[in-house]
């Protein structure tokens, strides 16, 4: 986030290391004298940009316990080995799925699904899953926030409190879900990833929302400035306690990170708090360790050994008539954690690349690289100069992120819609008319350069490596003025990465997919080739091949919208806020449904395999 006033070119220079606070007083003291500069009549938010987040194998064995990529499959994540929530998780015997503010089990193990238990969660929050052993961790989004527009930085109300709440639910005996404790978080669930049974949550705090500020008694001068006076004197008065987040196990209440934990960019970022905690899940949902930033985030990624935050720095857009005024853009700073001990998390360095980004797939760390793909200029500023996007390639040097090496121009006026990272290629989609898919070599960190670009109607959302020297894109076709006209598979031959070809594409009709914009929704099973993405209210089965490109097997249909699907064993399981379809491996045919708590059965007469 920029104060209004702030340039673009102080937005993009070099992040330096963080600044650590020595004591709770040298913490107080930066509070205080930076708070106090944006205290107005109506206590904080006049002149203070607090940076809310953007509108955000071997042979199947029935003896031994199921096997991840043998006898079922997982989360589709971006990092193997690293785990990622979502709305169902499974274990190859039992499914837990949330829906309807409600959290179910699913006997899996046979071919016909059954119900084994139902767990009230707060039907006014958003709920995801994390999975390890006999525990199941619920995080769940609560409150909310004012996200200001660029434009607006100057004249903010303050945000409102938000709290997160993680659950920790016993599945030993999934007949009997069982509430064994709950974590109250200040601040705003961001994301999390599980690394073995390491939890690491990320949270973002605004500026106090419990701070006794007064409003004014009139519109007076007189009255706004007496108002300005005793909100500036609470300021002044504030504790310690006022700026730091806290968390609440029962009802004793902690802070969320000492105060030497805390760490500031060199230059003013706002009062909100980034915080990655840690949980070792083997031992429940006490925290082990927790770090913190006086900044916000928007964006995690996640490697085995390393977590990223990555959060835009908005420049505020010129007025027309006054293009010279600033200069329009972005930047984004990333700060990176260590996270390769189980039980604890360091701050490593940050740094900045030039725009913004478009989702977690816009970063990725190989052998201690991190690549970014960002884009100068957002497309929801409209027409203007056209922008381009770049690749930049970091690494850690002296508590800071420097880069290597950069390439440019990545569709001259047009923005990114899918990013994938293989090894050391990188594959990169923009669009504007027409879908420019480039292949770009990163061997040498120092010096990427484009291998190849491959231009056809419509774009890819999402990309996947299916081996072979294949890779298949989820997104839209496009008629020649670029208007999306239906969902689309493509499979891409990029064996010879100077000159990627696409084989074929299938049409799924009129509509999108939530795998365009949610890669958990999509589901490739590399033993049998089967590719399971929903459209509509369906869900639609691929086998994928370079012999006999995109075919389709089926189509299972239920009476809500199918969200996740997962395979166990010979068949597939599809999830909806109905309930959970069973249907053939091989050909989609049905082959069991349980419905959950007050949902309606399946379609009658809606056919599962469409020929």
């Amino acid at each position: 986030m920029l104060l209004a006033g702030a340039t673009a070119e102080g937005a993009t220079a070099k992040q330096g290391r963080l600044v650590a606070f020595r004591s709770c007083g040298e913490l107080l003291a930066y509070a205080k004298s930076q708070a106090t500069r944006f205290v107005g009549p109506w206590g904080l938010g006049n002149g203070l940009a607090v940076g809310m987040t953007p509108p955000v194998a071997g042979a199947p064995t029935r003896d031994a316990s199921p096997q991840q990529g043998v006898d079922y499959s997982g989360t589709n994540v971006q990092e193997q080995g690293v785990d990622e929530p979502d709305t169902a998780k499974t274990n190859g015997t039992t499914l837990f799925a949330v829906a309807n503010g409600t959290l179910n089990a699913v006997d899996v193990g046979e071919r016909r699904p059954r119900l084994l238990d139902s767990l009230k969660l707060d039907p006014r929050w958003s709920h995801e899953l994390l999975l390890d052993g006999n525990r199941l961790l619920v995080l769940s989004r609560g409150g909310f926030w004012v996200q200001p527009l660029p434009a607006l930085a100057a004249r903010i109300l303050p945000p409102a409190p938000s709290q997160s709440v993680l659950e920790e639910i016993d599945v030993s005996n999934p007949k009997a879900l069982r509430v064994v404790r709950t974590l109250t978080l200040d601040g705003a669930y961001v994301a999390a990833r599980l690394v073995g049974h390491s939890a690491r949550i990320v949270t973002t705090s605004q500026v106090p929302g419990e701070l006794p500020f007064v409003a004014p008694a009139g519109t007076t001068d007189d009255a706004l400035a007496a108002a300005r006076d005793r909100n500036r004197a609470v300021v002044a008065a504030s504790g310690v306690a006022s700026w730091l987040p806290s968390y609440r196990i029962g009802k004793t209440s902690r802070p969320l990170v000492q105060c030497r934990h805390v760490q500031r960019p060199p230059a003013f970022s706002g009062l909100g708090m980034l915080t990655v905690l840690t949980l070792d899940l083997a031992k429940g949902i006490e925290p082990v360790d927790s770090v913190a930033v006086m900044t916000d985030g928007r964006i995690v990624y996640a490697s085995p050994q390393s977590l990223y935050v990555a959060t835009e720095q908005w420049a505020v857009r010129p007025e027309p008539g006054r293009p010279t005024l600033q200069k329009s853009g972005a930047a984004t700073a990333i700060h990176k954690f260590d996270i390769s001990s189980p039980v604890r998390t360091v701050y490593r360095g940050s740094g900045s690349v030039p725009g913004y980004l478009l989702s977690q797939w816009s970063l990725s760390e190989y052998r201690g690289v991190l690549r970014v793909v960002s884009t100068e200029t957002p497309a929801w500023w409209g027409p203007g100069d056209e922008s381009e996007s770049f690749l930049t390639t970091l690494r850690e040097r002296n508590g800071t992120l420097v880069q290597a090496g950069r390439v440019g121009d990545l569709g001259k006026g047009e923005r990114v819609y899918a990013v994938r990272f293989v090894g050391d290629v990188g594959y990169v989609v923009t669009f504007r008319q027409i879908d420019p898919l480039y292949t770009v070599d990163l061997a040498q960190p120092e010096r990427p350069h484009v291998f190849g670009a491959l231009k056809i109607p419509g774009y890819s959302a999402y990309l996947h490596p299916i081996g072979d020297g294949l890779l298949l894109g989820v997104g839209q076709d496009a008629n020649e003025q670029g208007r999306p006209v239906g969902t689309q598979l493509s499979l891409f031959d990029v064996s010879d990465l100077r000159q990627p070809v696409r084989l074929q594409h299938a049409s799924l009709g009129l509509g999108w997919s939530e795998a365009e914009s949610d890669h958990h929704a999509f589901l490739y099973w590399p033993r049998t080739g089967l590719v399971v993405v929903p459209f509509q209210e369906r869900a639609v089965g691929f086998r994928v091949s370079r012999a006999n490109g995109i075919r389709e097997v089926g189509r299972v249909a239920q009476s809500g919208s199918i969200r996740r699907s997962f395979v166990v064993r010979d068949a597939v399981v599809t999830i909806s806020d109905a309930g959970v379809e069973s249907s053939s491996l091989a050909t989609l045919s049905p082959l069991g449904w349980a419905a959950f708590p007050s949902a309606e059965p399946p379609i009658k007469g809606a056919p599962n395999v469409v020929p």
